[in-house]
């Protein structure tokens, strides 16, 4: 039981229910920021280009390799209420810039390791996150002083970056491959709105299919539908496709009020099926009419019409989700059409080819070669299972930092460049604040070298030896872009192995960390509901002579 108050006369007064726990003040805080370590020490492993994968069983036996932060947390089942404040965390970076959630976790569990030893020397959680926030506002500040500019023609250093944000994948070869593939669906999907570009990064469609290898991912400038031809008899490829898209059947539909027709002789059963194969024709010569020769339907074609299609030489395609009606339309330039009588032929799309094609064990409709589409696919081939959905992953940080990049065109040097020139200006800024809040600088400039450590131990290297090279070189004026080279282990500038993350990435990372942790300090209470109690089930009796008795 849980009393948290005493009557006058003594008499315990219970405010919570039966069986809820409790824990306050340092005990709390303690307990949530271990937490938080536990969950980055996890993570730590998996940075970086020589990072190591985590294989992930969930409660139905479904298996996951990955060393994609983002995936290792969306997997993890944490029941901690901290855990799902850094996995809610992780989720908003990956949705907001695509990459980073593992600098994110690591930074926050960083932050909150050394908040431990000012809070042991008595320092007020609130001048600790006062001290947090004024060092978020000097490095972001920092970050884009140190930014570079980027030409968005200069397709070279978006590779680069797409290279980066892919090289802890296990892709090899055909990292470049996955890189312009990326780049290329970026720049076709970009919308120009004023004097910068945005990216809406749901028009570019990933259809993965095991088969083949990697390297023959391709991009199609159109749409795949994960469907087949409605009819054996029509077209399965139509050249210079003009298509019409229509989101209502091609059916005769049912009446919502029940009615009861009574036919007397056969000749008006005929009558009757005659009227209804009549109706589907007038549909069927409505398509033909405004010119189309490939129809994407929303909803159901009936057999009639099917035939009818076919005999027309059209080819149809029916059930097609809405989000893939939506995609052709801006890959095809067509109209979606809610009624078949206002089919005009303004409204049909064009493509340079319509064709259906087994992929895998699957039929599917490619609509490629379209003129201007602002709307691509990319289908991802691979041999294995698990490789598709990494490849996958892959892709996803590719294109999500290019398209970071193509709306916000500044990069930052990588492989810790970055994080040690922000330390390093921190502890200028630091001497000059002063009084306890120093301290709490001081701690955040020592938490962000988490970043250049992790990537020295994790590539082999001895990460006290590399971070002392690393800070002598920093101290130079040319030291800016030093970071660590993964291989040799000593302090290279990175401009010269074309390492470089997005600006917005970072900056993301450390807003992300900063309020994060800031959080977790000011929690000092926590009530923990007592969780329900499941309802005992009677026990079947036992089987007449089985010797067993139910007490």
């Amino acid at each position: 039981m849980a009393y948290l108050a005493s009557g006058p006369g003594g008499q315990p007064i219970l405010i919570l229910k039966e069986g809820t726990q409790r824990s306050r003040g340092s005990e709390a805080r303690s307990r949530n920021i271990e937490v938080a370590v536990i969950i980055a020490d996890a993570l730590k492993s998996a940075l970086g280009p020589r990072g190591m994968d985590k294989m992930l069983v969930d409660s139905l036996g479904d298996l996951t390799i990955t060393n994609d932060g983002a995936k290792i947390l969306e997997e993890m089942e944490l029941e901690h209420p901290i855990g799902k404040m850094i996995k809610e965390a992780a989720k908003t970076q990956e949705n907001t810039v695509g990459d980073g959630c593992t600098t994110a976790t690591l930074l926050t569990g960083e932050l909150l390791q050394k908040s431990v030893a000012l809070l042991d020397q008595k320092i007020h959680p609130t001048v600790i996150i006062s001290g947090f926030r004024n060092a978020e506002r000097h490095v972001l500040k920092k970050l884009e002083e140190l930014a570079i500019k980027v030409d968005l023609k200069d397709k070279e250093t978006l590779r680069k970056v797409a290279l980066t944000s892919m090289s802890s994948k296990t892709l090899g070869a055909v990292a470049k491959l996955f890189a312009d593939i990326a780049i290329e669906a970026v720049i076709q999907v970009a919308e120009k709105r004023g004097d910068t570009y945005y990216v809406d990064k749901d028009n570019i469609q990933i259809i993965k299919k095991e088969g083949k290898s990697l390297g023959e991912t391709e991009l199609v400038k159109g749409i795949i539908l994960d469907k087949e031809v409605v009819h054996p008899g029509m077209p399965k490829r139509v050249e210079n496709a003009k298509i019409a898209l229509v989101n209502s059947a091609l059916e005769v539909e049912k009446t919502e009020i029940d009615a009861e027709i009574r036919i007397r002789t056969p000749s008006n059963v005929k009558a009757f099926l005659d009227q209804e194969a009549k109706l589907i024709e007038k549909m069927v010569e409505r398509v033909k009419s405004s010119g189309a020769n490939v129809l994407i339907c929303q909803k159901g074609i009936d057999d009639i019409a099917q035939y009818q299609l076919a005999k027309a030489g059209i080819l149809a395609v029916r059930r097609a989700k809405e989000s893939d009606m939506e995609k052709l339309a801006k890959a095809t330039g067509a109209e979606i059409v809610t009624s078949l009588e206002d089919l005009k032929p303004s409204d049909l799309g064009e493509a340079g080819l319509v064709e259906e094609r087994k992929i895998g064990d699957d039929k599917m409709v490619f609509v490629e070669n379209c003129k201007s589409p602002t709307a691509v696919s990319i289908l991802i081939r691979a041999g294995l299972e698990r490789m598709v959905e990494e490849a996958e992953r892959a892709m996803n940080d590719a294109i999500s930092v290019v398209a970071d990049v193509i709306q916000t065109p500044m990069i930052v040097a990588g492989g810790g460049a970055i994080e040690l020139e922000l330390a390093r200006s921190l502890k200028t800024v630091a001497a000059k604040t002063g009084g306890r809040e120093q301290l709490a600088i001081e701690a955040f400039s020592d938490a962000l070298e988490v970043i250049p450590r992790t990537l020295a131990e994790n590539a082999g290297h001895d990460p006290l030896d590399v971070m002392v090279a690393l800070r002598s070189v920093h101290e130079k004026e040319d030291g800016v872009y030093t970071g660590i080279d993964i291989a040799s282990g000593k302090p290279v500038d990175m401009r010269s192995l074309g390492i470089y993350d997005p600006l917005k990435v970072k900056e993301q990372a450390i807003k992300t960390a900063t309020e994060l942790a800031s959080m977790i300090l000011r929690i000092d209470d926590v009530i923990a509901a007592s969780k329900p109690k499941e309802e005992e089930k009677p026990k079947p009796p036992s089987p007449e002579g089985s010797g067993e008795e139910e007490f």
